[in-house]
């Protein structure tokens, strides 16, 4: 699979930009298809369970990133093959999620940018818990709802303004 020359590069916007850039820490691993993705940030909230993040990608998600706090648990995937789909399908530009993803052969074939913390085979359960459009913080900086997230080989960065 081909990847088209990004839009962008973070080290670029980093040296060009003057607005208050938040930059997260350098946890994530490249899971998905586009190592290159920015949008709008919308955050799930949830631990082990992914009911949330099941709802959210039946949304329109053109323009959007999708920013899943796990609280760090490497036990559960919050992502796999199926939900990406959907995701895809729906026009999600991407994932952040601090947490593990699964089916991760599929994934890297998969036109969206994915980022976690690791790999894990196990699904979650569908407990219905969970919370969306709420400041979540983790990787050393805040991801606020409607604010503009960019992500690329280099890392993960938030701006509060569009930067492109």
């Amino acid at each position: 699979m081909q990847q088209a020359k990004p839009a962008f590069a973070l080290p670029d916007l980093c040296d060009e930009l003057s607005p208050p850039l938040r930059i997260a820490e350098p946890l994530f691993t490249n899971y998905g298809g586009n190592s290159s993705f920015y949008g709008e940030v919308v955050t799930v909230a949830c631990f082990e369970d992914n009911s949330m993040v099941k709802q959210m990608v039946r949304e329109p998600g053109h323009g959007k990133v999708m920013v899943v706090n796990g609280r760090g648990s490497l036990n559960k995937a919050l992502l796999g093959d199926m939900l990406a789909e959907q995701a895809v399908k729906n026009g999600w530009h991407g994932f952040v999620i601090n947490g593990c993803v699964r089916d991760v052969d599929i994934l890297k074939q998969l036109p969206i940018g994915i980022k976690a913390l690791a790999a894990a085979p196990q699904k979650t359960e569908k407990l219905g818990k969970g919370e969306i459009n709420q400041n979540v913080q983790f990787a050393g900086i805040q991801f606020v709802p409607g604010e503009y997230l960019y992500a690329d080989n280099n890392g993960v960065l938030v701006s509060s303004q569009p930067l492109l």
